[in-house]
């Protein structure tokens, strides 16, 4: 993909409200964003960079995840209307499979295991995640949690959820019914966002204090675990980690926040590849590495971090695309 310009492009159409997640599909480059105006919006990213807007879910209460199926052929989107909708690009047609008693927080696409293929995870703020073959109204089965579902992924057989009270769950995938542990986050403050490494072996967490903890799921690799500053400010002060996505082939990351920056990291050296070049004037409320990590996709975006005082009605909600220099993401001897 030739983008063409250091500029970097905005998409157009973009969403009307606070954009709440941003997801390529596996297959081609189409992106969705789930927003705070009821709708998640699916757009086809062309070869020039430019994207055109192609189809749409809309929900009865803000959008606040999305995911994709494997084959790229179906968007699941989850709402704060207790609702699971599924698209299917081929036909157009969206039909509700999932729902819970309080809005679904995050959703995630589960395929490739012996016992689960062609699934949804669905966390949410009712203390639950369900999983859903979408074959049946009825969950698969229902986790009850400990606390108010924040955030979940998934990668191969691993699943991390993260809750209010800052408990994590990390579950195998072969053992879908039984956490395989429970911990404790290693950040002080809240649960912001966690994201699965793309080799299964542990999961980044972001809080809502300028911190992320890198942590492995096995004990014997505990002396790797560490924790980080970022998105704080001198002057400023100290911003939520809104976003933490992976790079799909070099295994480093990402990193999007309230101060309107993003930071590409390479967790194994220790060290930033990548700074934004400056704040965007928002917040930066979610970001997504396309399939093969050749575009990279940030919202410019109210987060609410400041309460509805500091919401400007006029500011709008932008979703711009970057061309990815391999030199910012691939990984980088330790200093």
């Amino acid at each position: 993909m030739n983008l063409g310009q250091p500029k970097d492009i905005e998409v157009p159409q973009s969403p009307g409200d606070g954009i709440s997640a941003l997801s390529f599909s596996p297959q081609q480059d189409y992106l969705a964003a789930s927003s705070w105006d009821n709708q998640t919006r699916i757009y086809e990213v062309q070869a020039s960079g430019n994207a055109v807007g192609k189809a749409s879910i809309t929900h009865e209460g803000p959008a606040l995840d999305v995911c994709w199926s494997t084959d790229g052929t179906k968007v699941f989107s989850a709402g704060a209307d207790k609702a699971g909708r599924l698209m299917d690009l081929n036909t157009g047609q969206t039909t509700q499979v999932a729902g819970h008693d309080a809005p679904i927080k995050s959703c995630r696409w589960i395929d490739g295991l012996p016992n689960m293929s062609n699934m949804v995870v669905t966390g949410s703020w009712d203390k639950t995640a369900r999983y859903w073959d979408l074959r049946s109204p009825t969950p698969a089965h229902t986790l009850q949690l400990p606390e108010r579902c924040y955030s979940l992924d998934v990668k191969g057989p691993l699943m991390v959820i993260g809750t209010a009270e800052r408990h994590v769950l990390i579950f195998n995938l072969n053992n879908p019914s039984t956490p395989y542990k429970q911990v404790e986050s290693p950040l002080k403050w809240q649960t912001r966002t966690i994201s699965c490494f793309i080799n299964s072996t542990g999961y980044a967490v972001g809080s809502v204090e300028g911190r992320v903890g890198i942590q492995y799921v096995e004990d014997k690799d505990a002396s790797q675990n560490f924790s980080f500053k970022c998105h704080r400010d001198d002057k400023l002060g100290v911003f939520p980690v809104n976003h933490i996505t992976f790079h799909p082939q070099y295994g480093t990351f990402s990193t999007c926040g309230g101060d309107g920056n993003y930071f590409f990291w390479d967790k194994d050296s220790r060290q930033r590849l990548k700074a934004s070049p400056s704040p965007v004037g928002t917040s930066i409320s979610t970001c997504a590495f396309n399939r093969t990590g050749a575009i990279f996709a940030y919202a410019a975006s109210y987060d609410w971090h400041k309460g509805h005082e500091h919401h400007q009605q006029t500011a709008k909600n932008t979703i711009f695309l970057q061309a990815v220099k391999d030199v910012d993401v691939k990984p980088r001897p330790k200093k």
